[in-house]
C-alpha cells in the first residue's frame, strides 16, 4: 500500500525481490521507491517481509529530538496502522522486537529487499535470516 500522500506519485506494487531505497518524496511522506527509479514509489502489501542492508534509523521525534534513533534490526514486516484515522500516516514497519514505527519516520537512503510476501509463509512467521542477507548483499 501507499500511504495517502503519495497518491499523486507515480507507483507500483511491490515483488519479491525487488531492491528499495527510503526516499523522501515531497509530498509530506516518506516511502519506499525503487532504487532504479527514484521517481517511482514501490507500494508494499501488508505481511510483507523486508530485509534492510543496515540497521534502521529514524527521525529525530519529541521536543528534545536532535539525535536519530537507531533500531537494531536488519528486518521488517509491513504493517497498515491508524486505519480508522482519515488523514493519519498509515504505513509502518514491525520489527522483531515487536516494535511498530512509521514508515515516514525513517531516515531517507535505507536500502531494502523484498524478501517475501503475506501470501508466501504462515501469518505470524519471521522471515529466515540466511535468505534475507542474502537478497540484501545481492
Amino acid at each position: 500500500m501507499c500511504d495517502f500522500s503519495l497518491q499523486s506519485v507515480r507507483s507500483r506494487p511491490a515483488k519479491v525481490g525487488d531492491k528499495l531505497v527510503t526516499r523522501d518524496f515531497g509530498t509530506g511522506t516518506r516511502g519506499f521507491s525503487s532504487v532504479d527509479d527514484p521517481g517511482l514509489a514501490v507500494c508494499i502489501m501488508p505481511g510483507t517481509e523486508l530485509a534492510f542492508a543496515s540497521d534502521v534509523a529514524c527521525l529525530p521525534a519529541g521536543l528534545l529530538g536532535w539525535k536519530t534513533k537507531t533500531i537494531n534490526h536488519r528486518t521488517a514486516i509491513f504493517r497498515q496502522v491508524n486505519k480508522d484515522k482519515l488523514a493519519a500516516h498509515h504505513d509502518a514497519l514491525e520489527f522483531p522486537d515487536g516494535r511498530n514505527v512509521l514508515l515516514t519516520l525513517l531516515c531517507e537512503g535505507h536500502r531494502a529487499a523484498v524478501a517475501g510476501g503475506a501470501q508466501d509463509r504462515g501469518r505470524g512467521a519471521r522471515p529466515r535470516a540466511r535468505q534475507l542477507r542474502r537478497l540484501t548483499t545481492a
